[in-house]
């Protein structure tokens, strides 16, 4: 049987084989075309049942191919018996089915049954309901059948090609209840036609080829026919004898050329070899925004670009909830949200650390609950997620320490700052400034997307080393001096000094150690620190293993992420366990990491979230006067320093729209460059009024929530990879998370049991995500793979291996000055340098 690819029944008839693409010899396609020459051709023929398709081909035969009354009625009777199919059973009902069958004949094999033409309807009805191979048969499919044998009776061959005027329900003729349309008919005696099978298979082949197919149904006359069959002889690649064996079998590629390419003018380098041209070919008619689409193109007018923007997204707006309704966007939800509550947490608490807790976490929950719901309500692609980036976090250091040094109020001047930059963004999206997006290349892209993905990494290792100081590992601990190891609290009264001794083995965990109390009163370690104490002894510092299980904690939720990533490739399970699994993986990787917490009982660091609605440094309030603590003119002066913000947001806002909006992601609903900027230049005015952080597109959780969304075709045919259809485009999502990130504040006693190294896990394995989404990451494996062992990438066929390197070369040059850039005070020109 075929859909796309062969299937064969194998030896012993008890399952059908992996799907192959099918070799045939080219003297059986020779042999086809001399069939298809001589033989009968019926084309529209007007039949409802099999046996009046029989009939009409038997009766209007050319004459000298004309067969003898009684020959014809001895075809007849063969031909319209129909053997039993091959049944499609699932691994545990053939075993099922082994253990409770007798022994059979040699080889197992069982023989073939003869249906008679009564029968024919009930075996259809049962066979048919039953068949679970259905559901790999695309919808809209019609059945062809093609049927080859050789018979002892005839000298001469019978051959006939009939093509009916509309598709017919043969009864159980087909494998499954479709349609038939085309069928074929060899039959020979031995000495006739050679290997009437390999002719057969040439012609199911050939019916399997969408450009034969397009032929097929067109054809006028048998010559319209032997001309596609031409053309498709044309399209072979023959392999030399002796070169190849054929009985091997060769498994479907990842991904198909479509077949327009065949339609069109020819060009050789897109042809098919292997899954890395193919992917390769598509990521390069797919780089960056759709350039000269509408969307970029200026109008001419105020407020042009913006106008267009809303007419197109307003159509979508009911669908942008309703397609929300789908299982897969719950594990997004989940998934991206303990994302987005993590960095939150983790740009809070060094946002705290650089403005003495102006903006601290509960700010942070709160600023990015309401700026990331109002985006997600009213933006051009509310795909995006809106978070506190690193550069916006070095301009705050810089804005607080200048503010410090010139006696300012910071939170004040900060408002003054926001007010400027949403006045500077109006008037950007007014002239419709979008459109330079444009002229952003592969360069820009992928150092950016690059950059950020390394801050990513970078921050989730430089947390968990940051665990070794918080939880030192005691590095003097010596077997032979476990009985001097001691604690003792010293009060700060003198008559109650050494009122507590605590000895405990440090090889055991605080609760096998034995403690041996010096006083009567013994003290806990927070007793005597709450009573003004202080530990004094070589093990009071002594903490468990706790860097290392939050080690194991941070590797094993990267690993687990990633694997059960993949799981949707793997070969396990069902397709439907597949995806599941693959759709719930991160949240599946956290929930083990608390199960090992948990069980293990040891104190990690957990997520901390506040409990209280209150500003995180009492001296502010929730709303900021822009009079009073500053001198008038700096409301004036505060336009420089909002220049240099404002091409931040714009760089940073732009490169990620033109991340997020790239052709290859197949994106239905249009983008809306100009109004997303509009979104986050208006929040800039709450946000500084509020005293908020500032927010801006996320690149790496932006891209994490388009891989979440991502859709796949339901079903494909046996060997087929599933087909990307583009990605669930909706607005309930991003909203859901915001929504959630609000609400974490009254969340804090089921937060408060997640590690944080299982979150810094899910930091990392997003910035590896997103860093092996570029083509500078392959790019960098060339560097380390000799000449003959390199993909095929379709780059490498049209540019030399030099330009290849120097290109790369170049590129990590000017990402490394963009990381010294950012991590020193010039980190204000970053944007410029971009």
């Amino acid at each position: 049987r075929w859909i796309k690819f062969e299937e064969k029944v194998e030896d012993g008839g008890e399952r059908w084989s992996a799907p192959h693409i099918p070799v045939l010899p080219l003297h059986s396609l020779f042999q086809l075309r001399t069939c298809l020459q001589k033989g009968t051709m019926l084309l529209d023929l007007d039949a409802s049942t099999f046996k009046e398709i029989i009939d009409q081909a038997l009766s209007r035969q050319l004459e000298e191919a004309e067969l003898e009354p009684e020959l014809r009625e001895r075809l007849a009777a063969l031909l319209l018996r129909q053997p039993q199919h091959q049944p499609t059973k699932p691994p545990l009902q053939l075993l099922a089915e082994l253990g409770r069958s007798p022994c059979r004949g040699r080889h197992g094999a069982r023989p073939w049954r003869l249906l008679r033409p009564e029968h024919l309807p009930a075996a259809s009805l049962s066979f048919q309901l039953s068949n679970r191979f259905k559901k790999k048969v695309p919808p809209g499919a019609e059945a062809a059948h093609v049927a080859v044998g050789e018979v002892e009776f005839l000298e001469k061959p019978f051959t006939a090609f009939i093509r009916l005027r509309r598709g017919v329900a043969l009864g159980s003729l087909a494998e499954v209840a479709l349609p038939s349309r085309f069928l074929f008919i060899l039959l020979s005696s031995r000495t006739k036609v050679r290997a009437c099978h390999e002719v057969g298979r040439a012609m199911a082949t050939l019916l399997t080829d969408e450009i034969f197919q397009r032929v097929a149904r067109r054809a006028e006359h048998r010559e319209d026919l032997i001309a596609g069959m031409e053309a498709f002889l044309d399209e072979l690649t023959v392999l030399p004898p002796g070169k190849w064996d054929p009985s091997a079998r060769i498994p479907p590629p990842s991904c198909l050329p479509p077949p327009r390419r065949r339609t069109a003018l020819p060009v050789p380098d897109w042809q098919s070899h292997g899954n890395g041209d193919t992917a390769a070919a598509g990521d390069r008619a797919g780089l960056g925004p759709p350039r000269c689409s509408e969307e970029l193109e200026r109008t001419g007018r105020l407020f042009g670009g913006l106008l267009r923007d809303i007419r197109r997204k307003a159509p979508w707006y009911r669908s942008d909830f309703s397609d929300a309704l789908h299982p897969q966007c719950l594990s997004a939800v989940l998934y991206i949200y303990l994302a987005t509550v993590t960095n939150a947490i983790t740009f809070a608490g060094m946002l705290g650390d650089a403005t003495a807790n102006m903006q601290g976490v509960l700010e942070s929950f709160l600023g990015t609950a309401f700026a990331g719901s109002i985006f997600c309500l009213f933006s051009g692609q509310p795909l995006t997620i809106l978070s506190s980036t690193g550069p916006m976090l070095v301009f705050e250091r810089l804005l607080f320490s200048f503010s410090q040094d010139h006696s300012l109020d910071y939170l004040e001047f900060r408002f003054w700052i926001g007010v400027w930059v949403a006045f500077f963004g109006v008037v950007l999206v007014a002239t419709e400034a979008s459109h330079l997006v444009r002229y952003f290349t592969r360069f820009t892209e992928e150092g950016f997307c690059a950059l950020i993905s390394l801050i990513f990494i970078y921050d989730s290792l430089k947390k968990m080393l940051s665990l070794a100081d918080t939880f030192p590992i005691n590095w003097q601990y010596r077997l032979d001096d476990v009985t001097s190891y001691s604690c003792i609290c010293n009060l700060s009264s003198p008559g109650e000094a050494q009122a507590a001794v605590f000895v405990r083995d440090p090889s055991l965990p605080p609760a096998l150690s034995p403690q041996l109390s010096a006083a009567p009163a013994g003290l806990s370690r927070t007793q005597c620190l709450g009573r003004g104490g202080h530990l004094q002894g070589t093990s009071c510092q002594y903490v468990p293993d706790i860097t290392l299980l939050s080690f194991l904690l941070f590797a094993g939720t990267f690993l687990s992420c990633t694997a059960l990533k993949r799981f949707r490739s793997s070969h396990y399970f069902p397709a439907g366990v597949r995806k599941l699994v693959s759709d719930f993986a991160v949240i599946l990787a956290i929930l083990a990491s608390c199960a090992v917490d948990t069980a293990l009982g040891l104190e990690t660091p957990k997520l901390l979230v506040p409990s209280e609605l209150k500003p995180t440094n009492p001296v502010r309030g929730w709303i900021i006067f822009p009079f009073g603590a500053n001198p008038w003119w700096i409301c004036l002066v505060s336009a420089v320093p909002a220049i240099l913000v404002t091409i931040l947001i714009f760089m940073d806002q732009q490169i990620t729209a033109v991340i997020l909006n790239r052709r290859e992601y197949k994106l239905q609903k249009g983008a809306g460059f100009h109004l997303d900027l509009l979104c986050v230049s208006l929040l800039m005015v709450v946000t500084s009024a509020t005293g908020l952080p500032w927010y801006v597109s996320a690149t790496v959780i932006s891209l994490a929530h388009m891989e979440s969304l991502r859709k796949e075709s339901a079903t494909s045919a046996p060997g087929e990879h599933p087909e990307f259809l583009g990605i669930r485009e909706q607005r309930l999502t991003g909203l859901a998370v915001f929504v959630l990130t609000g609400v974490s504040v009254f969340m804090a006693p089921v937060l408060k049991h997640i590690p944080m190294p299982a979150l810094y896990g899910v930091f990392l394995h997003m910035g590896v995500a997103a860093l092996n989404s570029i083509q500078l990451t392959d790019r960098l494996r060339l560097l380390l793979i000799p000449a003959k062992h390199q993909p095929d990438l379709a780059y490498l066929r049209h540019v030399p291996l030099r330009r290849v390197h120097l290109f790369t070369v170049i590129q990590l040059l000017c990402l490394a000055l963009l990381w010294v850039l950012k991590s020193t005070v010039a980190a204000i020109i970053f944007p410029v340098m971009v």
